[in-house]
C-alpha cells in the first residue's frame, strides 16, 4: 500500500502545492493537523515527499538535539500464545525452534551490553505465560540494582498486577504498540484480541508511572492512508514516550505468507509526520526498516528518527527471535558494538546519547 496523493509523477523540481505547504507549516510549527491534512502529508512524492523529511528533520533537533538513543535488546523467549496472522512467533507456527533464556543468561546478557557502553536495555518476549513472573521481577531489579541502566520491557498483554509488579520491580518503561488503530483490522490480524483492550493496557500502563511506547505497523493487507492517519493521531491522543513504526515484512510461515511488503518510502513518510505532530517522542530507526532497505536505518534518522535499537541477545538464540524473514539471522558483533554505532552516527552528524534515553520533562536536561 502506498499513500499517493495529485501530485504523483510530478518532477522534484515543481514547486509545492499551496495546500501541502500550509499543512507541512502548520504541523512543523503547531504540531496539529487534521485526519485529511496527514493524508496530503502521506500522499507526498519527489519534492514534496523531501520537504517532509527535511521538516521532521528540523522539528527533531530543534526538540531533542543530535543525541541519538542506543537500546540494547535482549529477546530472552519466543515462546507466544497469540496467535497472530502476520508474527512468525505466533503460536500455530510449527516450523520454528523455541527457546526461553534463563534469568542468569538474561542477567549475563545485560551486563555485557552494559559493559559495551548501552544505558538502556530492552527484554522482549512473545507473550510467554510460561516465563515465571517472579523470575522476571528479579531479573528486572537485579538490573537496575546494578548495571546503572534505563529498563524497557517488551511483553505484549500482561494482567494489570503483573505491571504493577514489574513496575514495583524497577522497570521504567513498556513498549506495547497498537499495531493499528482500525478496530476491525486489529481484530482479524490478531484472533481472540480488541484494539480496546490494547489500548486500555496502555492507559493501565500510564497510571502505574511508566514511560509507554506503542506504534503501529505499516502496509498491513487491508490497511488504507486514512487508517495510518488514524494511527498517527492514536499516537498523539495518547501521549506516547516512544512510538515505534516499521514496515509490514510478511512471514512464510503465517498466514500472510504471500501478501506485499509495505513500503518503505510510505513507512518513513508516516515516521515523519509521526515527528511534527509528536516533537518530543522517541522514534526508533526500526529494524524492520533496515531488513527492507539497507539503508532504511539511515533514511529514518534523517527523517525524525532519534533511537537505534541494536540486537544482543546471545547468538545461540538471537536467530530463532524470527518475527519476520531476516531480523534475527546470525550476526558479527558489528551490529551489537556500541563503538560501531558512534562511528556511524558521527558520519551523519549525529552522536549517541550519554543519558538513560528517558523523555524529556519540562525543566529536564536533554537525555536524562
Amino acid at each position: 500500500m502506498r499513500c499517493r496523493s495529485a501530485s504523483a509523477g510530478r518532477s522534484e523540481s515543481d514547486m509545492l502545492r499551496p495546500e501541502f505547504a500550509a499543512a507541512l507549516a502548520k504541523a512543523g510549527e503547531a504540531h496539529t493537523l487534521a485526519r485529511e491534512e496527514i493524508v496530503l502529508l502521506l500522499g507526498a512524492e519527489g519534492e514534496e515527499a523531501a520537504a517532509l523529511f527535511r521538516a521532521a528533520d528540523q522539528v527533531r533537533a530543534a526538540h531533542l538535539g543530535p543525541e541519538v538513543h542506543l537500546r540494547a535488546i535482549i529477546e530472552f523467549s519466543n515462546h507466544c500464545a497469540r496467535n497472530c496472522l502476520y508474527c512468525g512467533l505466533r503460536r500455530d507456527n510449527r516450523r520454528i525452534r523455541r527457546y526461553r533464556m534463563t534469568p542468569q543468561e538474561i542477567l549475563a546478557a545485560a551486563h555485557r551490553a552494559r559493559q559495551g557502553g548501552y544505558r538502556s536495555i530492552v527484554l522482549q518476549s512473545g507473550e510467554d505465560p510460561g516465563f515465571a513472573l517472579d523470575d522476571l521481577a528479579r531479573v528486572v531489579k537485579r538490573i537496575k540494582e546494578t548495571l546503572d541502566v534505563a529498563v524497557t520491557l517488551s511483553l505484549g498483554d500482561r494482567s494489570r498486577d503483573d505491571y504493577r509488579r514489574l513496575r514495583d520491580a524497577g522497570a521504567d518503561r513498556y513498549l506495547l504498540k497498537h499495531e493499528t488503530a482500525d478496530p476491525a483490522l486489529f481484530a482479524r490480524l490478531r484472533p481472540g484480541t480488541t484494539l480496546e483492550s490494547r489500548l486500555e493496557r496502555l492507559r493501565w500502563l500510564q497510571e502505574l508511572g511508566y514511560q509507554v511506547g506503542a506504534g503501529s505497523i505499516v502496509g498491513l493487507p487491508g490497511q488504507t492512508c486514512e487508517t495510518l492517519a488514524a494511527d498517527i493521531l492514536l499516537l498523539q491522543s495518547i501521549g506516547v514516550e516512544m512510538a515505534g513504526i516499521g514496515p509490514f515484512i510478511p512471514h512464510p510461515d503465517t498466514p500472510l505468507g504471500s501478501s506485499p511488503p509495505g513500503s518503505t518510502d510510505t513507512t518513513l513518510k508516516v515516521l515523519a509526520v509521526t515527528r511534527l505532530l509528536l516533537p518530543h517522542t522517541h522514534l526508533p530507526a526500526t529494524t524492520a526498516l533496515a531488513v527492507l532497505d539497507p539503508d532504511g536505518r539511515r533514511r529514518a534518522l534523517a527523517a525524525g528518527a532519534n533511537v537505534v535499537m541494536p540486537d544482543v541477545t546471545p547468538a545461540p538464540y538471537r536467530q530463532h527471535y524470527a518475527i519476520y524473514p531476516g531480523r534475527s539471522r546470525p550476526q558479527g558483533e558489528g551490529e551489537a558494538s556500541f563503538a560501531r554505532w558512534e562511528r556511524e552516527l558521527r558520519a551523519i552528524g549525529r552522536q549517541v546519547g550519554t543519558g538513560y534515553g528517558h523523555i524529556l520533562r519540562r525543566g529536564s536536561p536533554r537525555g536524562s
